[in-house]
């Protein structure tokens, strides 16, 4: 489907604020993680933080998660803060489909955000060093999740909760008890756990390219997700198998990007950027892959692809594509 040309709207310029809305958030956590014992009132600004995420996903999920995995891949602000952004962004986002009472979302999203304070500037450090960690380095990471427990504490933090996520959030907790039977730490654990490996994955490092968002949910659980496995299986039914943001080879050749979510994981609403002979494409050829052709060949890390993405541009494609896409399902048609 080619689009004819966009006429600018008022949503156009809503589109516009949210993605610098998205890159502020990103920066004053930064801030915020790098420096707070020199944070003003800390506890009052991670909260502020945290309303400021729920209203930017208030606004379109689907943008939201396109921005995430972007920033994912290729943030400018460090590792560490782009990593807390998008797993609070997805803990945020569990935390509705699992209907969590509202002080366990609190403490779940703001220990996901929060988690690694104990070694921001070396989980930095970290990701662009191409060696095995040092002697040093290992006992640091061994030991951040204690550390980041005294840290919080000391910046007055008073939630048990949410202390007790951050010192165990490296903890397993053994999938055999539903999630529901478990009892609140471990509950929210076995979530923030299952997203901070999850987002990991899909973030690169000096020492490894990151994997696509489909090879990490199989890393997770193995090729078959394990039926027991209660947060992954609402991982990919929620943001999908190919998440809006992450890259994928179409069966005709192309190599697309994933602008919205489809009804199905499998079958989402995408944008060609190269053609089969990995040439750009002069502009977007969207595709509504639930309509049959071209469908998805295999899901692609961001690193395999070498083009300069307009966010903006794709948001708001995704956008208009997505409500001439439900059309032409409701009548029956082809894209």
């Amino acid at each position: 489907m080619t689009l004819a040309p966009l006429t600018r709207h008022a949503h156009d310029e809503e589109y516009e604020d949210l993605l610098s809305l998205w890159g502020d958030l990103e920066s004053g956590l930064s801030i915020l993680l790098a420096r707070p014992l020199h944070v003003h009132d800390f506890s009052t600004k991670v909260r502020q933080f945290d309303r400021w995420l729920q209203d930017l996903v208030a606004r379109d999920v689907d943008a939201s998660l396109y921005l995430m995995f972007q920033l994912a891949s290729t943030s400018t602000v460090g590792y560490s803060a782009s990593h807390a952004l998008v797993c609070g962004t997805l803990c945020h986002i569990m935390a509705r489909e699992f209907s969590l009472p509202e002080h366990e979302r609190n403490a779940l999203v703001r220990a996901a955000l929060t988690m690694n304070i104990g070694m921001t500037l070396l989980q930095d450090e970290l990701a662009v060093q191409r060696e095995p960690l040092n002697s040093t380095q290992q006992k640091a990471v061994a030991e951040h999740p204690r550390v980041g427990q005294a840290l919080l504490e000391e910046r007055d933090i008073t939630d048990d909760l949410w202390l007790d996520l951050v010192s165990q959030h490296h903890g397993n907790v053994p999938l055999s008890t539903p999630l529901a039977q478990l009892k609140a730490e471990d509950r929210l654990t076995r979530i923030l756990g299952t997203i901070d490996r999850y987002a990991a994955m899909i973030s690169p490092r000096k020492s490894r390219v990151g994997r696509s968002a489909t090879d990490s949910v199989r890393a997770l659980v193995g090729q078959e997700i394990d039926q027991r496995d209660e947060v992954s299986l609402m991982l990919v039914r929620t943001v999908g198998l190919c998440p809006p943001g992450t890259f994928v080879r179409l069966d005709n050749g192309e190599t697309a990007i994933v602008l919205r979510r489809g009804d199905k994981p499998n079958l989402p609403l995408v944008a060609s950027v190269l053609d089969a002979h990995g040439a750009h494409c002069s502009e977007p050829q969207m595709h509504t892959t639930a309509l049959g052709k071209p469908r998805i060949q295999s899901a692609l890390a961001r690193t395999a692809v070498s083009v300069n993405m307009n966010h903006r541009t794709m948001v708001r494609l995704g956008l208009y594509a997505a409500q001439r896409a439900a059309t032409l399902v409701t009548q029956g048609g082809a894209v």
